[in-house]
């Protein structure tokens, strides 16, 4: 008896991750060190969020949804730290840094997680169903048929 199990992925979202978690850690960036206009770099990452959402709903990998805030965060963690220091000094910046990287870090995942998953739920409701080439299940049986 063998079994023997084939998971076709629809595309890598790796490179669209990693560009909108660099965006995204470029805006928290300015919106913690409070450097640079405010409302463009707001805009910036609600416009990266939905790319990113509509990519991953095209592509049929809303899987990516719950996995992309944790990315997001690999890659802002240390640019929030710096930007709470810049703001509030270097003392207190690495106290309320280290607040925002833990406890606030749940905020702002939720946030990015809340908005990839509508965009994506969206995009992914309005393309359809997939038309697969194949069963999802194949069963051979005992005389290789």
């Amino acid at each position: 008896m063998v079994f023997q199990v084939r998971e076709r992925a629809r595309g890598n979202v790796t490179t669209p991750m990693m560009l909108w978690a660099s965006v995204m850690a470029v805006v928290i960036f300015i919106r913690e060190a409070h450097r640079g206009p405010q409302t463009g770099a707001l805009w910036a990452g609600v416009i990266a969020t939905a790319l990113l959402g509509i990519y991953l709903g095209w592509r049929r990998r809303g899987a990516a949804v719950f996995i992309a805030p944790i990315v997001s965060w690999l890659f802002a963690w240390f640019p929030l730290w710096i930007a709470a220091m810049i703001h509030d000094g270097f003392i207190k910046g690495l106290f309320v840094g280290l607040f925002l990287i833990t406890i606030g870090w749940i905020g702002i995942g939720f946030l990015e997680f809340f908005g990839l998953g509508i965009v994506t739920f969206v995009v992914r409701s309005f393309r359809g169903p997939s038309n697969s080439s194949g069963p999802d299940v194949v069963i051979y049986g005992p005389d290789g048929r």
